[in-house]
């Protein structure tokens, strides 16, 4: 064999390994990306099926109810419009309270459940995730249109 067809060889050995180690990592990353839902979202059906992601929004007033085991807690997330329904079996973050920003991270069940694998909370007065404040936003403007266009279809608009 010549020297140039070794180095050849070599070459086309190191792209395969070079691609085999691309495909190994794009796929850890792949399986570790979590995204984020609003609750308008996950109720239109654009959040993943069976698959873990991130819910984020206020914990409902009056929604907190915890199990006799001490451990599972059930409460709701929304954004203002829509509101979903969470389970949680573990030890909640200390800031967690009603009315205030939550993630959840966990999978929705069949029955619309939102099966929480981790809970955060806001950690002080001033934060909330990025993602839920956009969220928290754009519920508003949707229910802002929303009662526009029902006053204007019931002739009321603008009248006292």
């Amino acid at each position: 064999m010549k020297s140039r067809h070794k180095r050849l060889a070599l070459v086309a050995v190191g792209l395969v390994g070079l691609g085999v180690a691309t495909t190994l990592v794009l796929r850890a990353f792949n399986s570790n990306l979590v995204f984020f839902f609003s609750p308008t979202q996950v109720a239109a059906k654009e959040s993943p099926q069976g698959r873990s992601f991130r819910l984020g929004g206020l914990v409902e007033q009056g929604s907190l109810k915890r199990d006799d085991n001490g451990l599972t807690v059930h409460f709701v997330v929304t954004d203002t419009s829509v509101n979903i329904p969470v389970t949680f079996t573990g030890i909640l973050p200390d800031l967690f309270r009603e009315g205030q920003g939550v993630v959840a991270q966990g999978k929705l069940s069949p029955d619309g459940v939102f099966m929480a694998d981790e809970v955060l909370a806001k950690h002080d007065e001033k934060y909330m995730p990025p993602e839920v404040a956009d969220a928290l936003e754009k519920a508003k403007d949707v229910n802002a249109q929303m009662s526009g266009t029902s006053l204007a279809k019931s002739g009321t608009e603008g009248k006292p």
